[in-house]
């Protein structure tokens, strides 16, 4: 620990020495032993779950009865040019109420709440019913394919599945509290290729203009209703991301044009229904083309239940404010605990610089989150 910062919290202080790791995704640069000390003094066991380069542990405290999971990632984004960062971006820096650094938000800062509310709790019931526990990654940044999702597999086959999950993701906007996610749209992407005939412009009745074939059924794409969304989502939205063709020569018709495309979408259709509803608008207007998809995660929903009550019962308690529920924003990986049965909310710092230069978070909004996970804690546990 670095004592030189001694009128720091003790959730300031952990949060310092998670950001001075240098843990671009996938490397956890010994954000995961840091944790791992300070739970095992805690009296939590731990299980180190390895995945090709990734690193992932499982920490559960208490022996019998529901678990109650946090579930965070100690990589971080790339953090680009560095010498467009006014602070280095891993040296951590208090300036007013803000902390400086990559990671503050997104989300070291969580981890760092979540460890101290465990170890108060702990010290304060050491015989508590139920269970707490850690799934900690540090592939939720990259491709995914080797962190929470192994550690899910690993506890299904294990029985072990938490009844109650919260992730730390940075849900709030403004003040800490103001807005937890019990949700997230699905996420469906394609890449679709047209073929054309390659020509020349002064006789394009020599060639096949995949560019001018497409556009139409681009454009009914985007104008398509694929749903209404409901209480808690909004409607399902459709965007195009890249359009790739041509020779770079404005006097030659392109062979072929790529497309990628995205689909965020609701529990009102599912991701059959959009593939094929897709394939049908491109099959009007008799285009030659292959579409491949990626689906990234299926939406989930906890509309009620012990998780959200608590978690907003804590929220008013703690920071006197009353939270709003939602759905919006990208994917995270509540995606891959969710089908497994469990409650997923996801609570975390303000999201207002997540993913940009000068990263930061509000220190009294890290000692807050810290007390409010403890209440939550409490609520369902105790």
């Amino acid at each position: 620990m670095d004592t030189a910062l001694p009128e720091l919290s003790t959730t300031l202080q952990l949060a310092y020495e998670l950001i001075k790791c240098e843990s671009i995704t996938p490397n956890d640069a010994g954000c995961q032993d840091l944790m791992i000390g300070r739970l095992k003094s805690a009296g939590f066991s731990i299980q180190n779950l390895p995945s090709g380069d990734v690193k992932n542990f499982w920490a559960v405290h208490g022996a019998t009865g529901p678990t109650f999971c946090f579930a965070g990632h100690t990589d971080v984004v790339p953090i680009g040019d560095v010498k467009s960062w006014v602070r280095p971006p891993f040296e951590p820096l208090i300036e007013g109420d803000l902390l400086y650094g990559r990671g503050t938000a997104d989300m070291k800062g969580s981890l760092a709440a979540m460890v101290t509310a465990a170890e108060r709790f702990v010290l304060t019931y050491p015989d508590h019913p139920g269970k707490i526990a850690f799934l900690i990654t540090s592939d939720e940044e990259g491709p995914a394919t080797d962190g929470t999702i192994k550690v899910i597999e690993w506890l299904q086959q294990s029985n072990q599945i938490p009844e109650w999950c919260l992730v730390g993701e940075p849900s709030s906007t403004k003040i800490v509290g103001d807005v937890i996610k019990n949700g997230r749209r699905g996420s469906l992407g394609a890449e679709l290729t047209v073929k054309g005939i390659q020509g020349h412009v002064a006789y394009p009745q020599l060639a096949d203009n995949p560019i001018h074939n497409i556009s139409p059924a681009l454009s009914d794409l985007v104008a398509e209703c694929w749903d209404k969304g409901n209480e808690f989502f909004p409607a399902t939205s459709f965007q195009i991301s890249n359009i790739q063709s041509g020779t770079g020569a404005t006097n030659v018709i392109p062979e072929k044009a790529k497309v990628l495309f995205n689909f965020r979408y609701s529990t009102e259709i599912t991701e059959k229904e959009i593939k094929a509803r897709t394939e049908e608008i491109l099959d009007k207007h008799n285009l030659n083309y292959k579409i491949s998809w990626v689906l990234s995660g299926k939406p989930f929903l906890t509309s009620k239940g012990s998780l959200v009550e608590s978690t907003v019962e804590s929220i008013l308690e703690v920071a006197g404010i009353k939270t709003q529920l939602s759905t919006a924003g990208g994917t995270s990986d509540g995606r891959f605990i969710a089908p497994h049965g469990s409650q997923v909310v996801e609570l975390g710092p303000i999201n207002a610089t997540i993913h940009q230069l000068n990263e930061c978070t509000s220190v009294k909004g890290l000692d807050c989150l810290s007390e409010i996970y403890q209440r939550i804690l409490e609520k369902l546990l105790i």
